[in-house]
């Protein structure tokens, strides 16, 4: 299954933030159209 050395420490923690970035980002804007849209 894939190859059989892992990828470096520092792509690994890149894609983690990334991952976590995007969701973190995803989670704002959809409490941020939620709270608008109750708002209004």
């Amino acid at each position: 299954m894939g190859q059989p050395e892992d990828p470096p420490l520092w792509q690994r923690l890149g894609w983690m933030a990334a991952i976590w970035l995007a969701s973190v980002a995803v989670l704002g804007t959809v409490a941020f159209l939620i709270r608008t849209w109750l708002k209004s």
